[in-house]
């Protein structure tokens, strides 16, 4: 029997303590639990939830703030769920309205699946670009492009910093900032001393997430991919802005193939800020 008035349930803000429920949601829609990334976005993100009277989350979503603090310049939806026996009635809605008018004038981003991008168009969210998702066992072979690549240190992280800001579009301090032990792996891309990209590689189950992937250019990318996939045995995945042929092709020649794709939209403003040209890959397609 479900829930009657499901829609008139109180969104409240989530916690790190609500970890466990947040992957419990997770799970009961089919998607891995992700309790690392959630860990993740609960911290540097605000995270919005709706309780279920009989235990647990009817909904749940995070939103990831960047710029000032006071006066943020973009908000990332992500992790957007309805609990299976609650969809379909009108949760997801009252989720994402709630959402969007907390976050006022702040622009908003996400990816959407197919299932969710026509609630997101009724908000008002338009279509800005996509992105596909390509996942396999990373073969090594053929020449690699001749970029140094190292691992990032302490001293790396200011222009990583400022590189970030000036690609991204505004500034991420408090993500990237936990990048370095979030994940397993983040290493700089140099040039006569001066830092050209930089990726991170982090454990998600049974696979390699690589992102966020920023580079000056095309090789730049494939070199700092290929340094990562070195350096572990796990099955890379990772998200590809599309308009990023050639790293796409280059990535299915080595063994990865596409798994799916996702709609990136935007609320607010026409189009991303920053330089999509040297952002291959978000961090995640939950936090941009």
């Amino acid at each position: 029997m479900s829930t009657p008035s499901l829609t008139a349930l109180p969104v409240r803000r989530l916690t790190p303590r609500d970890l466990a429920d947040c992957a419990d949601l997770s799970q009961d829609r089919g998607w891995p639990r992700e309790e690392y990334k959630w860990g993740l976005l609960l911290a540097a993100g605000t995270g919005y939830g709706i309780d279920d009277p009989a235990g647990g989350l009817v909904a749940a979503c995070v939103v990831t703030e960047y710029g000032p603090r006071e006066c943020p310049e973009l908000g990332a939806i992500g992790m957007v769920l309805v609990a299976e026996r609650h969809a379909r009635q009108g949760v997801g809605r009252r989720l994402m309205r709630h959402v969007v008018e907390e976050m006022g004038t702040t622009p908003l981003t996400l990816h959407a699946t197919v299932y969710g991008r026509p609630l997101y168009e009724e908000l008002g969210f338009k279509v800005t670009g996509r992105a596909e998702t390509v996942r396999g066992v990373f073969a090594p072979g053929g020449p690699d492009p001749e970029v140094f690549i190292r691992p990032a240190t302490a001293e790396d992280l200011a222009p990583v910093l400022q590189l970030d800001e000036e690609v991204f579009g505004t500034d991420r301090t408090h993500m990237i900032t936990r990048l370095p032990a979030f994940a397993d792996q983040l290493c700089v891309a140099e040039e006569d001393s001066q830092i050209i990209g930089y990726a991170a590689a982090w454990p998600n189950m049974a696979d390699q997430v690589v992102g966020p992937l920023i580079a000056r250019d095309t090789d730049t990318a494939k070199a700092l991919v290929s340094s990562l996939a070195a350096h572990t045995d796990r099955r890379l995945r990772t998200d590809v802005d599309m308009r990023h042929e050639d790293l796409l092709i280059w990535l299915k020649q080595r063994g990865l193939a596409s798994t799916g794709f996702n709609t990136v939209m935007t609320y607010g403003i026409p189009e991303l800020p920053g330089d999509w040209t040297r952002r291959f890959a978000p961090l995640t397609v939950a936090a941009g």
